[in-house]
C-alpha cells in the first residue's frame, strides 16, 4: 500500500471507513462511527499506508467529544460518588494495583525495559501516557503500540458488551438527525472545542483537551449559561479522527518490534479487562447501577472511545462513567511515574 500515492491512500481510508461504519450503524453496533475507521485503519496501518491525522485534527476531535460529554455531566453526580466515595476509591486503588501488577508481570515475563512494560500497562488516557513516558525513559513507540492496542481491544470488547446489552432493535439508527438546523450554539461549541484544544497544553493538563471543554461547557450547561449543540454530523466527524488517529498507529515496523513481546502483551492487556470487568460486576452487587454502566466506567481506558461507546448506548449513566474514567486518569497520572520506577527496579526479566 506504500506503493499507492497518498491521494489514493486518502480515499481508500475514507470510502472504507465510511462503508464500514455505517453497515456497524445500520447494525447497531454502539460507537460504529468510532470502530469502522479504527478497524480499517489498523487494516491500512499494517498494509504500510503512510497518511496519518495531523494531530491537532486529533485534539480537534476531542474537544467536540469533551463538548458532548459536557451535556450529560452535572453536579448531580457528586452526591452519588460522595456517598459511596470508600468503594469509588477502592475501585480506583485496585486499578491502579491492577495495572502495576500487570506492568510487573510484563516485564518479568519478557524483553521489555521496565519503564516500558510500566508505561506501556497504565490504563490512563493513552495519549497522555505516551506523552507522559518519553520523559522517564520508556521507548515511546513500544508504549505507544501497548496502549493503542488496549484502545482498540478495549473498545472492541466494550462494543461487543454493549451491543448484547442493547438487544437486537436495528430501528434506533433511523431516529439520528444527521443535520439538524443551525444554531447560534454551534459557534460557541466549535469555540469552547478550539479553546481547549490552545489552553490544554499551556496549562499542561493531560488529555486536556477533551477535558477543558467536558469541565468548562458542564459548568455553562447545568447552570443554563449556555446551550452548546454538537450536532451528529460534527461528532461523526470526531469519533472518524479518533478512530484513524488510534489505528494509523498499527504501522508494520513498530508490529515487527512488539512481535517478540506481543503474547504477553496481549496476556497482560486481557489480564487487565477481566480483573476490571470483575470489578464491574462487584459494583453491581453494592450500588445501584447496571452492568453495562459498571463496565464502561471501570473499562481500562482510553478515556475518549470509553466516552464515545457509552453515548452510543443505551440506558447507561454517562455522568458516573466520566466520573469514574476522570479520577482514574488522574490518579493514573499522579502515580505512574513511582509506579515506573518502582517496576524498574523490582522486576527483572526472566532469562531467555
Amino acid at each position: 500500500m506504500e506503493r499507492m500515492s497518498a491521494t489514493s491512500q486518502w480515499l481508500t481510508l475514507v470510502f472504507s471507513s465510511l462503508l464500514l461504519g455505517f453497515i456497524f450503524q445500520y447494525c447497531n453496533v454502539p460507537a460504529a462511527l468510532l470502530l469502522g475507521p479504527m478497524i480499517v485503519g489498523v487494516v491500512m496501518g499494517l498494509l504500510g499506508a503512510t497518511v496519518r491525522i495531523h494531530s491537532l485534527l486529533f485534539k480537534i476531535a476531542q474537544g467536540v467529544l469533551g463538548c458532548m460529554i459536557a451535556q450529560t455531566l452535572s453536579p448531580a453526580i457528586l452526591p452519588p460518588l460522595l456517598h459511596d466515595w470508600l468503594l469509588v476509591l477502592a475501585v480506583l486503588i485496585c486499578t491502579l494495583l491492577a495495572s502495576g501488577l500487570s506492568g510487573w508481570l510484563l516485564v518479568k515475563f519478557s524483553d521489555l525495559p521496565g519503564s516500558t512494560g510500566a508505561w506501556g500497562s497504565s490504563p490512563g488516557g493513552a495519549s497522555a501516557m505516551v506523552a507522559m513516558a518519553g520523559d522517564f525513559g520508556a521507548d515511546v513507540r513500544l508504549v505507544a503500540f501497548m496502549q493503542y492496542l488496549r484502545v482498540l481491544l478495549v473498545a472492541t470488547a466494550a462494543a461487543f458488551v454493549a451491543r448484547i446489552s442493547i438487544g437486537n432493535p436495528l430501528s434506533a439508527a433511523a431516529a439520528i438527525d444527521w443535520f439538524p438546523s443551525l444554531q447560534w450554539g454551534l459557534l460557541a461549541t466549535i469555540v469552547l472545542a478550539l479553546s481547549g484544544v490552545w489552553l490544554a497544553p499551556k496549562l499542561r493538563i493531560p488529555s486536556g483537551a477533551l477535558l477543558i471543554p467536558a469541565v468548562v461547557g458542564a459548568c455553562l450547561h447545568s447552570t443554563g449559561t449556555l446551550v452548546m449543540p454538537v450536532p451528529e454530523w460534527l461528532l461523526a466527524m470526531a469519533y472518524t479522527f479518533i478512530g484513524w488517529t488510534v489505528g494509523l498507529r498499527f504501522t508494520r515496523p513498530i508490529f515487527k518490534l512488539a512481535l517478540r513481546t506481543l503474547p504477553q502483551m496481549v496476556a497482560s492487556i486481557i489480564g487487565l479487562m477481566l480483573i476490571c470487568g470483575g470489578m464491574a460486576w462487584a459494583l453491581t452487587r453494592l450500588i445501584d447501577v447496571d452492568m453495562l454502566t459498571a463496565y464502561l466506567a471501570t473499562s481500562p481506558g482510553g478515556l475518549d472511545t470509553v466516552a464515545i461507546i457509552a453515548a452510543g448506548s443505551h440506558h447507561v449513566d454517562l455522568s458516573f462513567i466520566m466520573a469514574m474514567q476522570t479520577l482514574r486518569l488522574l490518579t493514573i497520572i499522579v502515580s505512574g511515574p513511582a509506579m515506573a520506577r518502582f517496576i524498574s527496579r523490582r522486576a527483572e526479566p526472566s532469562p531467555s
